[in-house]
């Protein structure tokens, strides 16, 4: 997937490519804090049905949403978090095996729990002020 810039206004169909186009579900999202990870997964959820406000998960670790047809959608967001123990409690796992749209914020402090199957989107700011994202393999940030 060739990268995509986006202005605010633009990040509808970025979200939209970005979900045409990505190589799996599972999507770790990479980016200094402030660079719009949050906002390009809420155009995400809004593109998969989701009629629920949607936000940062860093307190909960885990919002879930329901999208069109009932499907469920994962957004975790690990800023907070002190080790991969932490997210093992919470039943990391088994939301991997749901086959569903999982987005994770974060994915460095759980190096170790990221699967195989998982595609990296690195965010970042360019000059201008809009947004490069760029899709990969998953590896450390």
């Amino acid at each position: 997937m060739k990268p995509i810039s986006y202005t605010l206004e633009e990040i509808d169909e970025a979200a939209r490519r970005l979900l045409d186009e990505a190589p799996g579900k599972i999507l770790l999202f990479y980016g200094d804090m402030g660079v719009g990870k949050t906002t390009l997964i809420k155009s995400l959820a809004h593109h998969l049905g989701v009629k629920d406000v949607t936000g940062s998960p860093t307190f909960g670790l885990v919002n879930e949403y329901e999208g069109a047809g009932g499907a469920r959608i994962y957004h975790f967001d690990f800023y907070r978090i002190n080790n991969e123990e932490e997210v093992l409690d919470i039943g990391f796992e088994d939301y991997l095996h749901t086959g569903t749209w999982i987005f994770i914020e974060w994915p460095g402090k759980i190096e170790g729990l990221i699967p195989d199957d998982a595609v990296a989107v690195r965010l970042t700011t360019n000059a201008d002020g809009s947004r490069q994202l760029s899709v990969g393999e998953a590896v450390s940030s």
